[in-house]
Order: structure tokens, then sequence, then C-alpha cells
């Protein structure tokens, strides 16, 4: 992306974030801030391009607000910019946070979430009464024209704020999902990298299907949304003397510190820093979501003064004990699993005959012959998009369950390597159909636990089955080095011929898709092996989607 098209980014930020027209004055002193010194001409240069393209639009006299294209445009026009905006996202709203917490004033860094049911707020009130919150500190709005409550929370995401303007750096690495046992904390079980995903990491992680919120409050046993950082070790006392002080005035939600270099909840810390984890600020809603209720939730949305907020309960308990000390299993990224499987791939191109890598997903075995048939009707629509392939499974401990075997991308990869050419998987993806097909979310192999078309497939963010406007499908994007690309481009087009999914071939520097390739590597398209998986649970059939599950010989396996 050119400097300019950086610029034009920027400019839509600014215009996105605001509720009323703003002039390239207030737009230039906004860039300036942000590093771009651009004056009040340039300014202009760049918004008449930006009207042109439809992008924004003025207003009279008073300026310029952003369009509904221009907003498309932020979402996933630039996705790859995307993928490293939600990490600079936080780290500008930590730097914009200047609560101090002696004189209970300033800005703190608030959740937006909009629930549809009243009676919510009760359920609400229980929970933040509970202590599974970063604070009880809401401001409620309600819209009774649109039938819409609007609920402002505190996101934990304050806390790095407050210890950055008392001189302590904090270095947000996770979001995921932590186990509790009996009230004890004891380890994470997901985890999304901030920077290695075009979705805020708690977002992903905020479904009724992941979280058990309701069973901790009530049980003590479960699994909340919760954050991990890294602070340096000479700092620990200080930021325990904060943590204190702010746990006063009601702003709390630590899980655990660790002492330096020491494990915490089951995450390594390296030598000279300290752990810190910190309960997700969406905790609240997660429990209403279990509970079925529509929600909508914005996290670390924007930055509000803390004045603005008021107490939602009082008498808040102390959620869980101290966390497990006990040694625990390391958490390992998908990327490691998927490895380690893409070496035992040894597939015959031409024998066509070899072990594959399988997703296998289950099903309710009387539900079987319609889950067929809808994977045949999505095949028979659009097979350039979908696999063919399948194969049908015994359960392991269910004869009443069924396990269906598709192929997965990571196949690819280890065909291409065990013929001698390096493919680095490098993210999974939603790709949204359009002319051409762009990417619209990407999560990076190497920065989460869970496969990220699982994760899409949770969160209802495809549409393969779609009959109308732009069909939405899991894609993969590998790296591969240019130098090798003729023999990767046979190989590719071998493949694609025998029927696995492939949808592009980039060259050198090339945005494949909307989707960006390191420096002498080319980029390659794939179609996600659970698109005929997700297409039977658009269609409203229960199936239990797994990814990444085993090996098996792909002459096994049957064609749609």
């Amino acid at each position: 992306m050119s400097e300019s098209e950086y610029r034009m980014i920027e400019i839509l930020r600014i215009l996105d974030k605001k509720d009323r027209p703003i002039g390239s004055k207030l737009i230039a002193d906004e860039l300036k801030e942000k590093g771009f010194n651009l004056g009040e001409r340039a300014v202009r240069y760049h918004m008449q391009i930006l009207d042109e393209k439809g992008y924004t639009e003025r207003v009279g006299y008073s300026g310029r607000i952003i369009t509904d294209l221009g907003h498309e445009k932020l979402e996933k026009g630039l996705i790859y910019d995307q993928v490293d905006f939600i990490y600079s996202k936080f780290e500008e709203m930590i730097y914009m946070t200047d609560f101090t917490y002696m004189t209970q004033q300033g800005n703190v860094v608030v959740n937006t979430s909009t629930i549809y049911n009243k009676e919510s707020i009760n359920i609400m009130k229980k929970i933040f009464e509970s202590g599974l919150s970063v604070s009880p500190y809401v401001n409620i709005n309600e819209d009774k024209t649109a039938g819409e409550i609007e609920v402002t929370t505190i996101c934990g995401t304050t806390i790095d704020g407050i210890l950055l303007k008392n001189g302590i750096p904090t270095h947000p690495q996770y979001g995921g999902l932590l186990e509790i046992e009996d009230y004890h904390p004891t380890k994470f079980n997901e985890l999304i990298s901030y920077k290695k995903t075009s979705i805020t990491p708690l977002d992903a992680f905020a479904n009724s299907n992941l979280t058990s919120v309701l069973d901790v409050i009530n049980e003590g046993n479960g699994t909340v949304p919760a954050n991990f950082r890294l602070i340096p070790g000479v700092a620990k006392d200080k930021t325990i003397e904060i943590l204190e002080k702010l746990d006063k005035i009601g702003i709390n939600g630590v899980i655990g510190i660790s002492d330096e270099g020491e494990d915490l909840l089951g995450l390594s810390v390296p030598d000279g820093m300290v752990g810190l984890s910190i309960i997700g600020g969406i905790t609240p809603f997660c429990a209403i979501k279990e509970m079925g209720e529509e929600i909508t939730l914005k996290i670390a949305e924007r930055i509000q003064d803390f004045n603005d907020l008021t107490p939602i309960a009082t008498n808040i308990r102390t959620p869980f004990k101290t966390p497990t000390t006990e040694k625990r299993e390391k958490i390992s990224l998908v990327l490691s699993k998927s490895l380690n499987l893409i070496q035992q791939v040894n597939f015959d191109i031409e024998k066509q005959k070899g072990n594959i890598i399988a997703n296998v997903s289950y099903i309710n075995r009387d539900h079987l012959d319609d889950a067929m048939a809808i994977m045949e009707e999505t095949y028979n629509r659009n097979p350039r998009y979908i696999n063919p392939y399948y194969k049908l499974m015994e359960h392991p401990d269910d004869e009443n369950m069924v396990g269906i075997a598709t192929i997965c991308s990571l196949s690819i990869d280890g065909i291409l390597i065990d013929n001698g050419i390096m493919s680095n998987p490098t993210y999974s993806g939603v790709l949204e159909l359009t002319e051409p097909p762009l990417f619209i979310e990407l999560i990076s192999y190497n920065g989460t636990t869970l496969d990220p078309h699982k994760i899409f497939l949770s969160k209802d963010m495809t549409s393969i089955t779609a009959a109308e406007g732009p069909n939405k499908i899991l894609a993969s994007v590998k790296e591969i080095p240019y130098i090798s690309r003729d023999d990767a481009v046979e190989i590719l087009e071998v493949l694609n011929n025998i029927g696995f999914s492939i949808y592009k071939i980039g060259k050198p520097r090339e945005l494949v898709f909307n989707s960006k390739v390191d420096n002498y590597n080319f980029g390659v398209i794939t179609g996600g092996g659970l698109n005929s998986i997700g297409a039977v649970k658009e269609k409203g059939v229960h199936i239990q989607v797994k990814a990444l599950e085993k090996l098996i010989p792909f002459e096994k396996m049957e064609r749609l």
C-alpha cells in the first residue's frame, strides 16, 4: 500500500470516529498526531479523491462525513492492514487513557454493547455482583423507539492505560478462554494473539458455545474470557500497589500475576518479565449470550469520561481463589499441530494415493441423509469453490453419531513439501466472492490455538449457501518462495484438476484477494476444507464441527 493510500485510510478512520461533519483543519491536526505531516491543502486533495470514490461526502460548509461505502472500505477493503490495525488500536486506546485513580478523574476505555431485552439488565446486574467483570461502573442508554439498550462498560485495556500513565509499559499478548475449577483459575484453553488477527481476540471467543460464565457463577467450574499481558519484572511491586488502589475504587478484574520469569495459567513468561491476567470486560455479556439472548458487542470501542459511569451493583464478591501454580501442559498454537500433520502427508499426485489431512465433523446418524444432500447441492451449485471429497467414518464412542471427513487445505502444504517445495500456511480467513473475491477476515495460523475456520463457523460469519448477495466462504493463504514458483504451479494445477480447491496463484509482492505476503514469496489461496460442513450448519442441521483431526488415505474417499 502506498503512502497516499495509508493517508486516505487514516482519514477514513478519523471520520469514522466522528458523529458529525469535520473539516480539513481538524483532520490535518489529527493526522499530525498519528505521524502524518499533511497540511490542510494536502488533506483537501486527498478528500477530493475520497469524494470521487464515494467514500466520503461533503455536508455544506461543515466538512465531510464517511459514507456507507467508506465504512465498507474500512471494514474489508484493506484486510491486510486491518490485521496490523487491531493491535495498534489497543495501543492507541492505552495511550489515550488518562484516568487518575487518586482523583477518580479522566477517561477510561469502554466496550459498548447493545442488548434487545430489558430483562437482560437484571440478569446483568447479578453477573456484575458476582465479580466477573473489570468494573461495575456502567452507562445505560435505552432507545425505546428502536427497542435497543446500549450498555457501556469498562474495558480491561483501561488498566493497561493506567499502568502506562504511571510509567509501567504493558505488552498485550493474547485474548483467550480461561478454565476455572472450583473457583480456581487453572489454565488458558484457547488463545488468539493480538498481533495476528483482524478480529479482536475476545470477540472471536464471545460465543455461547465456547464460554460457560453462568456455570462458573453457579458452580465454580467453567470457562471465561480473559486477557494475558507482560510487564517488566522490576515493575511488579509498583503494579501490585496500583492494582490494589484501583480495586478500592471499583476497577479490578485481575485474575493473577506471576513471579518474574514464572509461567502463569499455562503460558510461558520470559525471563525479566511478569505475566498479568485480567478478566475479559465482555464477560457479563457472554453470560447473557449463554442464556440465548441476542447481543451486539463492540470491544475497546472508545474512551469515555469515568464520571459518566455509575455502579450497576454493590457488594461485589471476590469471584476467584488464587490461581493454581502447578505445572500445566504447555499451550501450543495451531501451527505447531499443523506442521506435524503436514509432515506426515505422503499423497502421490501421479497415482492419486496416499495420506492427506482430514477434518472429521460428527452428526447424528438420523440427519446424515439431509447433510449429504446439502453438501451435494452446495458443490453442484459452485464446484469451483467447494471440495467434493468426503468419507463417512464411525464415531469412536457413540454409535448414534457418524463422522464426515473432508480434506483439510493444509494437505496442499504437505503435498508441496513432500515434493521439495516449501509452503507456509499463513492465514485462514473468510473470503467474500465479489469480483474480484476479497478476504474480509484473517487470523494467522501462528497466532491462535483454535483452527481459525472453526472460529468463523462458530460465529456464523459465512454465507456459503446464500442464494442472494455475495457468498462468504472459508479460504486460506499460503506463502511459497518465489524461486520454486514454476514447479509449485505445475503441482498446484494438477491438484486443482484432481479436485483440491485452489482459487488463486499469485505473483511476487502481489496482493492475492487482498491478502499480503512477504517479499520474495508468492501467495496461494486455497479453499477451506470445512466449506461443505459449514453449508450443513447454515441449513440448520446440527453438526459438531471439527478441524485438523487425522490423516486418512485419499483413495478411500468418495466424491459428491
